[in-house]
């Protein structure tokens, strides 16, 4: 591979292009799949940048609210082929899933059956679950060089898993400690033996090759008022032409708002959207909730992309002077831009910034704690999602501040767990990549709904 040597374009476009291309159908299982192939895909195999700097852009996209893992892509995205580069990445980030839940969703509302289409996905997500534990070797690793980040990860697993503790509130904590410990001795947050190494694949492209921007009012000013003007010109738009007490705006309004407040991840926003889209608007019931939520579980992109799915049935069933599957399609595509819009403008803005800042060593010793407390928070996932994949139902064990999400035991699902097994030997046994891991496990699962 011949790399090119202008600041904009680090690695050929095209080449990069097709990168996120293959990256983008792999995005299953929520966050901590998703980061796990882009750490995959652009540390480990190609080799486009050091671990250090991938879980540098990882924490900071993890203060952010919206999805952090195509936020994750955006970032790199930019470091790779500047502006372009990010907008290619983030775009295709979640095209895949853009498509396959808008053809799920008309099947569902069309035809009120996806059991061909479920078959398949069903045996994505057992599947899923070898990635992510993956994902957990491999980042913690290589990020928890010291026990005492190793305690951080293990204090963010439990704050979440246990105590029900606020996404923000774990993330941001870890960073102070990280930044208090470093203050009182460096060596707590970075072993010495890790305080020069990347950690991981010698990176093809050095540092200071990649793409970097020097942040100015006059960028900012343009960034915010340019980002603001598209997100919102949908939005306008809609309400010029249905007018302003039409469903496109009320859905408009109310995802946008949500995007920015969606700290945590999806799962902690999404008992918000239920309560408001069944209860207080009537776009959609509390089963076709459940049922929109298992269908973006097992579509590739971020799982916060089941509001495409709550637009789209709202819409078909008030679609006004439109025909039910235009009003649906014009639902769903203003609530995915509205939804995706701000996670460009937020890396666009920050990342100069936080890329101007790599070499404080106070910043780094706080990110370096965020870091940490990821591998603690993909650990979660992983828990959460082997929770809802191996068993019909769970039960909330309550007793004090703790509150531990518990599985009905007598509804263990043995189908994808035989799944989940096939799926850890194809690639911890076998060596197997994603893709083929993926495709044998989804043909087991059509075969099973089948028979």
């Amino acid at each position: 591979m011949k790399l090119a040597a202008s600041d904009r374009h680090v690695v050929p476009l095209r080449e990069a292009t097709k990168a996120w291309g293959l990256v983008a159908l792999q995005t299953f299982g929520g966050p901590a799949g998703q980061i796990a192939v882009m750490q995959r895909t652009l540390v480990d195999e190609r080799r486009w940048l050091g671990e250090r700097r991938f879980l540098h852009a990882l924490s900071y996209c993890m203060l952010l609210p919206g999805p952090e893992a195509q936020q994750l892509a955006i970032y790199t995205g930019w470091l790779l082929n500047g502006w372009l580069g990010g907008l290619i990445a983030g775009v295709l980030f979640v095209l895949p899933g853009v498509v396959a839940l808008l053809a799920l969703s008309w099947t569902y509302a069309a035809q009120g059956d996806t059991t061909l289409v479920a078959g398949v996905f069903a045996g994505l997500a057992p599947a899923v679950l070898a990635i992510v534990v993956q994902a957990v070797l491999r980042v913690g690793g290589r990020a928890l060089s010291t026990r005492f980040t190793v305690g951080i990860a293990v204090a963010a697993f439990v704050a979440l898993a246990a105590f029900a503790v606020p996404f923000p509130v774990v993330v941001l904590g870890a960073g102070v400690v990280g930044w208090l410990a470093h203050a009182r001795n460096p060596g707590l947050v970075v072993a010495k033996a890790h305080a020069d190494a990347d950690g991981g694949p010698t990176p093809l492209i050095a540092d200071d090759a990649l793409h970097h921007a020097r942040p100015s009012w006059r960028r900012n000013l343009a960034i915010l008022l340019g980002g603001a003007l598209l997100w919102a010109a949908p939005v306008a738009l809609v309400a010029a032409v249905f007018g302003r007490h039409s469903i496109f705006v009320d859905q408009g309004l109310f995802f946008g708002g949500t995007a920015l407040v969606t700290f945590g991840g999806a799962y902690a926003v999404l008992a918000f959207v239920a309560q408001k889209a069944v209860e207080s608007y009537g776009w959609l019931s509390g089963g076709d909730m459940v049922k929109g939520l298992a269908l973006a579980e097992t579509t590739p992109g971020p799982l916060i992309m089941v509001v495409q799915f709550v637009a789209f049935l709202g819409a078909w069933h008030a679609p006004g002077s439109l025909q039910p599957w235009q009003a649906a399609l014009v639902a769903s595509l203003l609530t995915t831009w509205v939804t995706f819009v701000p996670c460009f403008v937020f890396i666009f803005l920050g990342a100069p910034y936080v890329e101007r800042l790599r070499g404080n060593r106070s910043l780094s010793a706080a990110l370096a704690g965020i870091t940490a407390a990821v591998v603690g928070v993909i650990a979660n996932l992983a828990v959460y999602f082997a929770l809802h994949t191996l068993f019909t139902r769970t039960h909330l064990l309550e007793a004090g501040p703790v509150h531990l999400l518990a599985p009905v035991w007598s509804s263990f699902a043995w189908q994808p767990a035989a799944i989940a097994v096939a799926a850890f030997a194809l690639v911890f046994g076998l060596k197997w990549s994603v893709l083929r891991t993926l495709g044998v496990c989804a043909l087991l699962g059509l075969a099973w709904q089948l028979l």
